[in-house]
This record gives structure tokens, C-alpha cells and sequence, in this order.
């Protein structure tokens, strides 16, 4: 007879025998397997391999770790720092400085010539118990170690030549942890556990040096500031007139905040007295400029504002007025050829000696009174009458009327009327056909180069959204000009863009780059992230963080250091230079209250 106790026990059992396990985070995260061998651990369908550096030289460099959490390659690093006690560290240097200063001595009393080992850790003791005495430094073991990952033992084998030769080659040496690959990767997870204990004794000087998170300080006592660096939270005080060049490149998606970082750098740099002028596509800088109490010039077929494209700068003190005429007649060609859509070789010649006839006719040559060029300079319809004269300009004439004659004359036929006597000064080109956009952005162009070759001063000229000009060939040759001589002249140009692609088909578009000191480049799409890493040495860290950077983040280059960077604006500002459309309806109701 089977008591009733026991046949529920039994009944329990049985359950617990068929009942399925409950399954925990543990069994979600855990590989499938895992099998250790001497020199590496096989954890799934992974390899993985364990290092420890067990040697360093005498000086260390600042970041000097850099390019190991820089390498391209899954990595697991772990930095264990333990505090030895400094009495402790005092009686062991005392008694070391004792035993050196006596072997000196002693080759000293032998007449043996000296030994400079021996003499250099003498002076690295002494110094060094100075500073432990006077508490300006510690005592410290400590040790870092590596744990890589890869598919095959071979890949394992080459990020190890990878990781000796650069270490190496800073006379720092790195080891496999043989035999103890369970430890290592122990010692590099997330427990804070020291297992393997290969210890090096560092005071507090070169174990700085060590510390992995190390960024370039942008801060300086000229310039404006630009944002707060992203790794450290440094302020990012930079003059852009300080580098061998002041010009500058800004890429970006749409929506990346590309208008607002360029509308911050504007604001801040009037402050400093520098004047700024910009080719606005979308007329999203009118505000700005009303705000200042700068210019805005509406620049389109119907609009009351005109320039002349036949303008002349006054030649400076030095300057050859053959030389003057000579650089306005070149560009004159390449204007000519962007509005005629293409110009032969025999039209080119034609269009070269009717503008210099031109300039003739109203008597401006390198001979006559440079100061009373400004009193005759001549329009369009000048120039289509020169051509009338010319044999074999016929078909000139027929596609120059289109400018003189007509819709667009209204534009290209008339005498400046304009100035630039304001701080700011704005071209907008919303309302300008397609078709004319580049043409007028060239116009512009020689307007402001005109008037930057006749006074020196500091200034800053904006093209938004350059991919319009650097559809033309001749366009992006006198925009990558002007970057190329404005530094004589004390301009610095910045290029704004949003794709980067439509930019480098032009082949100024590499030049212009290059010859840009200073490159910002914000959130960026995976479709044109491939080509910024390529066309600026991007690290793969570097470019995710542009892939998931928010608005006004992105990387900040000025010459050879950069940073990572947030565009930063006080409220007042944020009110003037703001591009949200919701923030400027709030902003509009605001005022009508």
C-alpha cells in the first residue's frame, strides 16, 4: 500500500523531469560554445586572442595609444590601475639612490671613465623622489591589456603583426597571454577583475599619458567660438585668418544644420569687426541681415537691383592697370562663355579682342587714368555694338541680343546701382530663373572679388549651396580662383554644400577642398558617407559618429587637428539665426503681439 504523501512526491518529480527549463538572459547572451586552447579561446564561431604590454621606454608621448583604439578592428581593451602606498616607494628609491650613488664613487675613485646609464637613473631617482616627496606625483602598478577578435587564426595572426608594429615602434612590447587566455579574456571584460597581474610601476606624469580619450584643444585667445568639443567639453575658440589660408568648407545633409552653424560663425565674426558677404539661394539669410542692419540685395530679372557685368576694380597701390584689364577680360571670356553656352575657339578669340575694343571705346586702356575708369565703364549693349563691326561675330551678335534686348536685358543691361558699405551684405537669388542661376552667381562672384581687390580689409565671402556654380566649368575655375588668391587680399571663402557628390564632379572640387584650411562636416547619409571617408581619411569611428550625429553635431578640421563638435547659440542668438520653420512662425507671433 503506497501512502498518499508519496505518490504526490512521485508525481512532482515526474513533472519536474518533462517541465522545460526556464530560460534567462544569461542563456540569450551566452555563446554557443566555448573551447581554450594555449594561444587563443574559440568562443562560438568566433576567435579570440588575449595580449598584455609588459615593456615601455623611458618618455612616453601624450595619446601615444591612440592609433591601437583607432585600429580597425573588434577590440576589447581593459587599463587596471592600482595605488601603491609612497612611504613604501620612498624607502625602496632611497635605499636604490644609495646603491647607484655609491657604484659611481666607486668608478669614480677607480678612474673608470662614466657610465651614462648609470648617471641618468641617478638624476631620474633623485628627480623623482623630489616629486614623490612633495606630493607632486605618485606611485602606481599597473597594466593594460588587449583581447581581440576574428574569424580565423590567421586574421588573429595579422592584427597581431598590426599591434607589434605599431607598438614597437614606440619601443613599447606587447605578448600573447599563452596559457592563460581564459584569464585575459577575463581581465578585459566588464568584471573590473585583474587576473593575469603583469604589473608595471608608473608615477602619475607618464601614466597620463595613457589615457586613452585624447582630443586636440581648440581653444585659443583669438577667433570666435565655433562650439563645445564633444569629447571633452572644451570651448572651440578658433581664428580662421590664423591659418595658412581662411577659407573654409561646410558639407552636410539637408537638415544637418549646415545654415545654422554658418549663420552662428556670421553673427560672431561681425562682432570681431570682420565683414561678411553671401550668395543666398534661398533668400534664408534676409533675416539675418535685416537683423544687423546689414544689405539685402534681391537679385532676379524683375528686381531693381542691378550689376553690371562690365565693372572694373580701381587698380591698388602697386598694382599695373594692364594687369587690372587683362584679369577682367579673362574672366569677362569665361562669363561670356557660361551665358552663350559654350564658346569655339574662334569665338573665343573674337569675344577676347571685341571686350578689350569694348573698354577702348569708353577709353579705358592701360594708358588712360585709372581713377576715371568708374566715370565710363561700358554695358552689354556696348559690347554687342563692338561685335556688330567684327567679321564673323554674326552669330555672336544673334545669341548676345538675348541679354541686350528684351526680359534679360532688364538684369544684364543696366549700370550697377547697388554698394557695399555695410557690415553684411546679401545677394539673394531665390527668384532667379534655373536657367540664369549660375550666370548670376558669376556676375556676383566678380562684383564682390571687384570690390575685395580695391580695399584690404578682413572679410569673409559665403557661397550656399556652390554645387550651382560648380556645375559650370568656368563657374567652379573662378570660384577655386578666388580661394586661391584670397588670402592675398585678406578673404577667406566658405563653400557650403549638401552634395558632396554633385561638388566633386567638378574637377575644382578636390582643389577647393584642399586649399580650405578649415572643413566642417556634419551629419551625413549612408549613400555619400563612403566618399567624405575617402576624400577625408576618416576613421571608421568617425565616420559612424557621422552617421548618428544630431543636428549642429559633426567634425570640426582646422589644419591638421580636429575634433568632434556641437554648434552651440545663446537664446538671442538661436532667435536671429534660426532655420526652423515652427521657431520662425513662433518668433512671427511673437512680434505681432
Amino acid at each position: 500500500m503506497k501512502l498518499p504523501f508519496l505518490k504526490k512526491k512521485k508525481d512532482e518529480m515526474s513533472a519536474q523531469i518533462f517541465e522545460s527549463p526556464t530560460i534567462n538572459i544569461k542563456d540569450i547572451i551566452a555563446p554557443s560554445s566555448l573551447a581554450t586552447t594555449s594561444d587563443y579561446i574559440k568562443l562560438g564561431r568566433k576567435l579570440v586572442k588575449s595580449f598584455f604590454i609588459f615593456s615601455y621606454p623611458r618618455y612616453l608621448s601624450t595619446g601615444w595609444f591612440s592609433p591601437i583604439i583607432n585600429m580597425d578592428t573588434p577590440m576589447d581593451i581593459a587599463i587596471h590601475v592600482h595605488p601603491v602606498d609612497t612611504g613604501m616607494v620612498l624607502k625602496q628609491l632611497r635605499k636604490k639612490v644609495t646603491e647607484v650613488a655609491a657604484e659611481l664613487a666607486e668608478r669614480s675613485e677607480k678612474g673608470l671613465i662614466r657610465d651614462p646609464t648609470l648617471e641618468i637613473a641617478y638624476q631620474d631617482l633623485e628627480g623623482l623622489r623630489d616629486k614623490l616627496q612633495t606630493a607632486q606625483e605618485r606611485m602606481f602598478r599597473f597594466g593594460i591589456y588587449l583581447t581581440v577578435y576574428g574569424d580565423t587564426v590567421q586574421q588573429l595572426r595579422d592584427v597581431e603583426t598590426n599591434l607589434r608594429s605599431i607598438l614597437e615602434s614606440r619601443l613599447i612590447y606587447v605578448k600573447p597571454s599563452l596559457y592563460q587566455q581564459r584569464e585575459g579574456f577575463n581581465t578585459t571584460a566588464p568584471y573590473g577583475l585583474d587576473q593575469l597581474q603583469v604589473h608595471t610601476s608608473m608615477n602619475t606624469g607618464p601614466l597620463s599619458s595613457i589615457f586613452p580619450f585624447v582630443s586636440f584643444d581648440l581653444s585659443s585667445n583669438d577667433g570666435i567660438l565655433y562650439g563645445i568639443n564633444r569629447h571633452n567639453n572644451s570651448l572651440i575658440l578658433f581664428d580662421r585668418f590664423s591659418l595658412e589660408n581662411a577659407n573654409e568648407v561646410l558639407f552636410g545633409k539637408s537638415g544637418s544644420g549646415k545654415s545654422y552653424f554658418a549663420k552662428v560663425e556670421i553673427l560672431r565674426s561681425l562682432m570681431t569687426g570682420i565683414e561678411v558677404m553671401i550668395l543666398d539661394p534661398e533668400n534664408e539669410y534676409k533675416y539675418l541681415a535685416d537683423s544687423v542692419g546689414g544689405s539685402f540685395f534681391n537679385i532676379s530679372l524683375g528686381s531693381p537691383n542691378h550689376i553690371n557685368p562690365f565693372d572694373l576694380p580701381v587698380p591698388r597701390e602697386g598694382e599695373k592697370p594692364e594687369d587690372v584689364l587683362r584679369s577682367n577680360v579673362i574672366n569677362l571670356v569665361g562669363l561670356l562663355r557660361i551665358m552663350l553656352k559654350g564658346l569655339t575657339p574662334e569665338e573665343d578669340a573674337i569675344i577676347d579682342q571685341a571686350l578689350t575694343e569694348t573698354y577702348a571705346a569708353k577709353d579705358i586702356t592701360p594708358e588712360s587714368d585709372s581713377s576715371t575708369w568708374q566715370e565710363r565703364i561700358p554695358l552689354m549693349q556696348d559690347f554687342e555694338d563692338v561685335l556688330k563691326q567684327m567679321e564673323g561675330a554674326e552669330s555672336l551678335v544673334r545669341r548676345v541680343r538675348k541679354f541686350t534686348k528684351g526680359t534679360f536685358a532688364q538684369f544684364f543691361n543696366q549700370s550697377t546701382n547697388i554698394s557695399m558699405d555695410k557690415p553684411l551684405v546679401v545677394f539673394g537669388i531665390r527668384d532667379m530663373e534655373d536657367e540664369l542661376r549660375p550666370i548670376a552667381l558669376f556676375i556676383i562672384m566678380r562684383y564682390i572679388w571687384n570690390k575685395v581687390r580695391t580695399e584690404l580689409k578682413k572679410r569673409i565671402l559665403l557661397v550656399d549651396e556652390a554645387w550651382w556654380i560648380m556645375q559650370n566649368e568656368d563657374g567652379a575655375s573662378f570660384l577655386y580662383g578666388i580661394c586661391k588668391r584670397g588670402r592675398k587680399y585678406w578673404l577667406g571663402v566658405t563653400t557650403i554644400t549638401q552634395d558632396v557628390n554633385d561638388f566633386m564632379k567638378s574637377s575644382y572640387g578636390q582643389p577647393i577642398i584642399t586649399n580650405s584650411s578649415l572643413q566642417v562636416i556634419m551629419k551625413q547619409s549612408s549613400a555619400t558617407i563612403d566618399v567624405m571617408q575617402k576624400i577625408f581619411n576618416l576613421t571608421e569611428g568617425e565616420k559612424y559618429l557621422l552617421l548618428e550625429a544630431e543636428v549642429g553635431e559633426g567634425i570640426f578640421f582646422a589644419g591638421q587637428k580636429h575634433v568632434a563638435i556641437k554648434s552651440v547659440a545663446s537664446y538671442t542668438e538661436d532667435q536671429i539665426i534660426t532655420t526652423s520653420p515652427e521657431e520662425i512662425a513662433k518668433i512671427k507671433e511673437i512680434k505681432k503681439e
